[in-house]
């Protein structure tokens, strides 16, 4: 047997080697732990966002969380719950940032679709309509100055002839017929084809995303920028045209109608025509459409009667005759001019007529496609109207107004809309009674407390979100 010792120097070293030890594996532990609790949480967070609204995604390309799985019964809790059925027990979570679709006024639908028409179109897509846009805003302009000219050319008859024109003018010598149709009938009564039957149903303005008080999330989450730019704008609208009815449809989206009529009915036919007025009738929709491209096409067809020294002289003369049978020949001038007017209008109504049939319809106009003679523009809206409107193969469609609508409209107000469509038509098509777009979630921001060792825990969050 030999003697051993030990000296207090080594004792200290001995003891602090153990320490060192204990706590290297002590801090080992509470790192796998964390480590282990964050991939348990993101394991989670992409499990749960894993169970999307499926029909919203086939039917209209975007991924949503439906927040009350299918009961109509909407809680957060829901969405806690299934991360602790997805491996997170003995975690506590809690809700710091959330988005909805129907926020910022649907600003994550927005970016969704405009992504998806990137990814599946590019931009070649948009590349022509990009250097129209000047084009529509004068348009535009040029229609909103026909308005008033349009409103008035009866009021300004009256006060020529002092009298009402029905009272003065022989049958089929009155070349205001049309513009008094508008007036007392509406343009709907004017336009129509004879193969085209207006829609008749309504929706309940009150009962809409757009309208109702939504439920709002809260917090600060990434979102994307410029979706105001001119091809983000573009792209959004032509998602719109391609998922949406109009008035004035193709084959592609009559064959869009048949497949969604298998399951239910839509509640409103004319979709993008809701998109851009907001009324809660197809026929109030459509006339509110229709009559912007009515203004835009008279301000189009006035110009073009100007400079056509023809069209200009049929008008003198039938001023004359009026005048003369008036017995006030001092008003034929001012009364060409009037004349003028209606005539552009009766153009005009004869162009929506080939738009809603489908055809296209020349922006500029010439003798050769002026399609109103001016004897017809006494018939027109009467028993006796005839004219149809023909196809022009230089021309431009119905849906070529839709998108410049589209375009020039409020974007916050036009992107409601479409969710107001995508809301409606997954309940009244799909069978989704329980469905609404403000429970339905794009975004969220979870702040996860793992328990690490005895009173040691580890709080962290966990971010997911539809990009």
């Amino acid at each position: 047997m030999k003697k051993g010792e030990i000296t207090v120097f080594l004792s200290l070293l001995f003891v602090l080697l153990i320490s060192f030890i204990t706590g290297i594996l002590e801090a080992s532990v509470v790192q796998t732990a964390k480590n282990t609790g964050r991939l348990a949480a993101d394991r989670a967070i992409f499990s749960v966002f894993g169970e999307y609204q499926r029909t919203l995604l086939e039917k209209y390309h975007i991924f949503a969380l439906e927040g009350s799985y299918g009961t109509g019964d909407y809680s957060e809790e829901n969405i806690l719950k299934r991360m602790h059925y997805y491996g997170t027990e003995g975690m506590e979570h809690s809700i710091s940032a959330i988005r909805y679709l129907t926020d910022n006024s649907g600003q994550s639908f927005r970016e969704q679709a405009t992504e998806y028409m990137e990814q599946k179109y590019g931009i070649g897509l948009i590349k022509d309509f990009a250097g129209m846009t000047e084009e529509w805003k004068e348009q535009s302009v040029q229609g909103e100055k026909m308005e008033d000219k349009e409103a008035s050319i009866l009021e300004e008859y009256a006060e020529l002839t002092g009298a009402d024109t029905e009272e003065n003018l022989p049958d089929g010598q009155n070349p205001f017929t049309s513009v008094e149709t508008i007036k007392t009938s509406g343009l709907l009564s004017l336009v129509m084809p004879d193969n085209m039957n207006l829609s008749g149903r309504q929706i309940r303005l009150e009962g809409q995303a757009s309208y109702r008080a939504l439920r709002k999330g809260y917090g600060s989450l990434p979102a994307r920028k410029g979706l105001d730019g001119i091809e983000e704008k573009l792209l959004f609208n032509e998602y719109i045209l391609d998922n949406y009815k109009n008035a004035a449809q193709d084959s592609e989206n009559k064959s869009r109608e048949e497949e969604t009529e298998e399951n239910g009915s839509l509640s409103l036919d004319y979709e993008v025509e809701y998109i851009l007025a907001g009324k809660d009738s197809d026929k109030d929709n459509l006339e509110s459409v229709l009559f912007k491209i009515f203004l835009i096409r008279m301000a189009l067809n006035y110009v073009y009667l100007q400079g056509d020294s023809s069209k200009k002289a049929q008008a003198g003369i039938l001023a004359i005759v009026i005048a003369a049978l008036l017995l006030t020949p001092e008003i034929a001038e001012p009364l060409k001019q009037l004349i003028l007017l209606a005539w552009a209008a009766g153009e005009s109504a004869v162009d929506i007529r080939t738009l809603l049939a489908g055809n296209r319809a020349p922006l500029v106009k010439n003798s050769e496609n002026w399609q109103l003679p001016l004897h017809s523009l006494f018939l027109l809206g009467t028993g006796a109207d005839t004219v149809q409107g023909r196809d022009s193969d230089n021309g431009i469609t119905y849906e070529d107004y839709l998108r410049a609508f589209l375009f020039l409209g409020n974007a916050d107000n036009i992107t409601m809309r479409t969710l107001d469509r995508t809301e409606e038509n997954l309940i009244s098509v799909y069978g989704l009674d329980f469905f609404r777009a403000d429970q339905c979630i794009s975004k969220v921001e979870i702040d996860t407390m793992v328990p690490v060792m005895g009173d040691i825990s580890y709080t962290f969050p966990v971010y997911f979100g539809y990009e």
